[in-house]
């Protein structure tokens, strides 16, 4: 397809939501396009303690399990300050108004793709959402896209802003455009970005930091791949996978080093 006509073609989201996921999301549509937005309904706490268990262990399982309790509730608690910083930032962190949502159950399921197949869009941006297996992106008909909350491949996984910081690395505080393959953020990386956390920022808001200073790589890795020219990038960085910190090691890490 040439470029002109793959621009024409719709752009897609896949996510669970949060609000920086639509700070993003409503970011591309200001300066791209229309988004529509498949919504897939987040796993239940118990399917995902029972999987981290499998793989991990019950102990690191429960032990993260704790850390996104606080977590939760340290969004509550600080609620103030993500609220100051979504109005400094100028986040738009919910859904406007005739916001096309598509409500699946799993991102990596019939449902997805047959929204996706219905939209025939010109790109897919996944963004916050399950894994997909080798046999759902072999159906995908356009460039799938990944937004990370890290620098990948040396932070993978989980929180890659948090482990930046814990790991003494606040140079490498950033995000990551990276396009799709069957592994956890290993696809070949498009566009970084790097910024600085700041005061009263913890864990509950790096999230939202972090899309603050990514908007502009997500519009342009989007524009990239409805124009047919993506390039990727060699960070030159050793390749590591995160999962979330125990709640006993982000409690200590958080007294030592001051790192929330």
């Amino acid at each position: 397809m040439a470029a002109s006509e793959s621009s024409l073609r719709p752009i897609v989201v896949v996510t669970e939501g949060g609000p920086h996921i639509w700070a993003i999301v409503n970011a591309i549509a200001d300066r791209v396009g229309p988004v529509n937005v498949i919504l897939e309904t987040p796993e239940s706490k118990k399917r995902l303690l029972l999987g981290r268990a499998r793989r991990q262990g019950w102990i690191s399982a429960i032990g993260q399990l704790g850390t996104m309790v606080l977590t939760r509730l340290g969004k509550r608690l600080f609620a103030g300050h993500a609220a100051r910083l979504i109005a400094e930032e100028k986040l738009e962190t919910e859904p406007r108004q005739g916001q096309t949502i598509v409500h699946v159950s799993s991102a990596d399921g019939p449902e997805c793709l047959q929204a996706i197949d219905e939209i025939r869009p010109g790109v897919v941006l996944l963004a916050g959402c399950r894994l997909l297996s080798k046999g759902t992106l072999a159906r995908m008909p356009c460039p799938v896209l990944n937004y990370h909350a890290g620098i990948a491949p040396k932070y993978r996984g989980m929180n890659g802003g948090y482990w930046a910081l814990a790991s003494g690395d606040p140079q490498n505080f950033g995000t990551t455009v990276h396009l799709v393959d069957a592994g956890v953020d290993t696809g070949g990386v498009l566009k970084q970005a790097r910024g600085k956390p700041r005061q009263g920022d913890t864990i509950s808001s790096y999230a939202l930091r972090q899309a603050a200073f990514s908007r502009d790589i997500c519009v342009e890795a989007v524009e990239n791949a409805l124009a047919g020219k993506l390039e990727t990038i060699d960070p030159a960085l050793p390749s590591k996978q995160w999962f979330h910190p125990t709640i006993w090691l982000y409690l200590w890490t958080g007294v030592t080093s001051g790192v929330w």
